[in-house]
């Protein structure tokens, strides 16, 4: 095709060059301006990094400067945006922070973000970035929900390129923002290549017709005819106030530059014909002086971006609270309940909602009558009308749908059906979610609760039983908690909530939901708890013990049963030590048993390697070298779970096989 030839031809497969207007009637010279702002920051931040002043990489949107500038022209205060790893010129379109986003780039504290996030991280004035392709959709869904609960008229504006359109939590985000009717755009810049890889590689069908699949009105533009690149964007952003809609913008464009540094394996020939099509060069054409002086007064703002910067210092590490061994006050248990868990997590989740209009819960089938698949939520979508609400079955999109409720001061409850889909979810919580608070210097938090039941002996399978907890231990920014029947669920959710401020997953063993709360102890035997927020829970017994048990969640029954058993048949005492709270994980309650018993017994029911019981025993070694006699970890053998399920409990641990272990360690 010639450069003549039908621009909408591009949005295709193909690369063929749209014709280049003349000068716009539409942008205003203060607009050029700025575009020759963003210009020159981006060249200026590739010599930076040739001169070794940068880290990592830098991604430039050299030839889209005029697309962010077309959507931020039309938004107002209160408005937010989200955007990707080529997010400097959205940025700067939007606040005009040159001096922050340059620091924040060179890594110092006087950046945006204290020069923790750098190129890819931005957080501030309502504009966020993170450098995870497709993930920031549902995130930003999750920020427009938040808008239109608080009718407050305002938008949300999120920007992706072509590549990300090989990402599926993009089309979970477009199916619910659709069918919830959110106010957000969705701006696509059209470059035609992801990373290296030409588009006609990688994409099939038309991008357009896949948001319009999902019901979205979408429009066309692209950067070489401003006028109607700026007309679109206007219509855009209006549709999307006007009728609290999505609305998907397509703007064809193409970056001048490498993906990132140098690294651009394009023909030369293609890129030399886009040259000759930007607006920037067509502007000098036309309006030298006027250009001359809008590229002198640019790079006098980056030169002294750049000299503001290097007079601040480097960012610093976050200052870590190390842990310390302290003395651990025990309290008598007390639950004046006697329904199951599955009962008092509905109580817990209730009082929330009646004390606390901002907590929300989202997920699948768990309105009424349904109530979820273990019927936790029974009634509350008819209690709570509106805050209630069915997912598809999305589970990443659902949980950054929550994230972006959280960081707007919402509190949502996101429940994923089974454990085993928290892999599902995983990029959005690990990524995202546990990522915001820090990378954005602490101007965000994300107080999103996702509770999920765990765990096997139901007959359901490899993959509806298994405990994947592990890979979710030791993620910065996160809390982990496994309930168990042996401290009141409700009396958890209410603290949980009411303190939250960290993205927070709480596993509930699908066992006992069924199984009654209860402070009674066997004779002989009392139980604690630690007197703190999150406490950990021990069963004492009135004599010295011979060997600690360590345990959690759905694995706390067994082990009750084992201490029983090594009691009556084996005249062996033992301790049980339950903590709430996985991680961070208070080691002191465990140090302080096993310093009387000097034995270990950690019993899990996932799988051992590189799990729980692996950091308590490096923990102990650490702490105190030596202190252990014997010790000994029982958790699920390398196996999938078996549906059979007389196989299924064999696999795992049960009373028996840990009465056994404890007796290995003892004698």
């Amino acid at each position: 095709m010639s450069p003549e030839s039908n621009h909408h031809a591009f949005g295709g497969i193909g690369t063929s060059v749209p014709a280049m207007s003349r000068a716009s009637s539409v942008v205003t010279a203060a607009e050029f301006e700025q575009a020759f702002l963003i210009r020159a920051f981006e060249q200026k931040l590739l010599g930076l990094f040739s001169e070794g002043k940068l880290f990592g990489t830098v991604h430039t949107c050299i030839g889209q400067e005029f697309s962010g500038l077309a959507v931020c022209r039309n938004l107002q205060d209160g408005d937010l945006i989200f955007t990707n790893h080529r997010g400097h010129g959205h940025f700067l379109a939007r606040t005009g922070d040159v001096n922050g986003l340059m620091a924040e780039i060179m890594g110092r504290k006087t950046g945006v973000c204290g020069g923790r996030g750098g190129s890819q991280h931005i957080c501030s004035q309502g504009v966020f970035s993170n450098g995870v392709q497709g993930g920031i959709v549902p995130v930003s869904a999750g920020l427009a929900l938040a808008q239109k609960l608080a009718k407050r008229g305002n938008i949300v504006a999120v920007f992706i390129g072509d590549g990300t359109l090989g990402e599926g939590v993009v089309y979970e985000a477009f199916n619910i923002a659709s069918k919830w009717e959110l106010p957000l755009l969705i701006a696509l810049e059209n470059n035609l290549y992801a990373q290296s890889t030409a588009q006609r590689q990688t994409l099939a069908g038309d991008i357009c017709q896949r948001a319009e699949a999902f019901g979205i009105h979408s429009l066309m533009a692209d950067t070489w005819a401003l006028d109607g690149l700026f007309e679109r964007a206007a219509d855009a952003v209006e549709y999307v106030r006007a009728q609290s809609k999505p609305c998907f913008l397509r703007i064809d464009t193409y970056r001048l530059m490498a993906h990132s540094k140098g690294d651009d394996d394009r023909d030369p020939a293609e890129v030399k014909r886009y040259w000759s099509l930007d607006p920037l060069r067509a502007f000098e054409q036309e309006y030298p002086e006027q250009a001359a002086g809008f590229k002198m007064r640019a790079q006098e703002r980056v030169a002294a971006a750049v000299e503001d910067a290097e007079a601040s210092p480097f960012t610093e590490a976050e200052p870590q609270e190390a842990p310390a061994n302290r003395d651990v006050r025990w309290v008598p248990a007390r639950i004046d309940s006697s329904d199951r868990v599955s009962g008092r997590i509905y109580q817990g989740l209730r009082q929330a909602m009646e004390s606390d209009d901002r907590v929300i819960l989202l997920g699948e089938d768990i309105e009424s009558p349904y109530g979820g698949a273990f019927k936790v939520t029974k009634d509350l979508s008819a209690l709570f009308p509106g805050r209630v609400r069915n997912t598809p079955i999305s589970e990443a999109a659902l949980v950054g749908i929550g994230s972006g409720m959280a960081m707007a001061g919402e509190r949502p409850i996101c429940e994923i059906m089974f454990g085993d889909f928290l892999a599902l979810a995983c990029d959005q919580i690990i990524n995202h979610a546990a990522k915001f608070r820090y990378m954005y210097n602490g101007k965000v938090s994300v107080p999103v609760v996702i509770r999920t039941p765990v765990g096997g002996r139901r007959g359901y399978g490899p993959t509806h039983s298994q405990s994947l907890e592990k890979h979710f231990l030791g993620v910065p920014g996160t809390r982990v908690f496994a309930l168990h029947h042996r401290y009141d669920p409700a009396a958890f959710y209410e603290n949980l909530l009411q303190q939250i401020d960290r993205p927070t997953l709480v596993l509930e063993n699908k066992v006992l939901y069924a199984k009654n709360v209860s402070s009674e102890a066997p004779q002989g035997f009392r139980w604690e708890h630690t007197d703190e927020q999150f406490p950990c829970t021990r069963l004492c017994p009135a004599a010295s013990a011979d060997i600690t048990i360590v345990c959690y969640g759905g694995m706390l029954e067994e082990a009750e049963k084992a201490v029983d058993q090594l009691f009556e048949e084996h005249d062996v005492i033992a301790e049980i030590i339950c903590p709430l709270q996985l991680y961070p994980l208070d080691l002191n309650p465990i140090l302080e048993s096993v310093r009387e018993t000097r034995k270990l017994l950690i019993v899990e029911e996932g799988q051992g390697f590189c799990a729980f019981g692996s950091e308590v025993l490096a923990a102990i070694q650490e702490s105190d070298p030596g202190l252990l006699t014997r010790s000994k970890r029982r958790s699920a053998p390398a196996h999938p779970i078996p549906s059979c399920k007389p196989l299924e409990l064999d696999l795992l641990p049960g009373s028996d096989a840990i009465a056994a272990s404890a007796l290995e360690v003892v004698r």
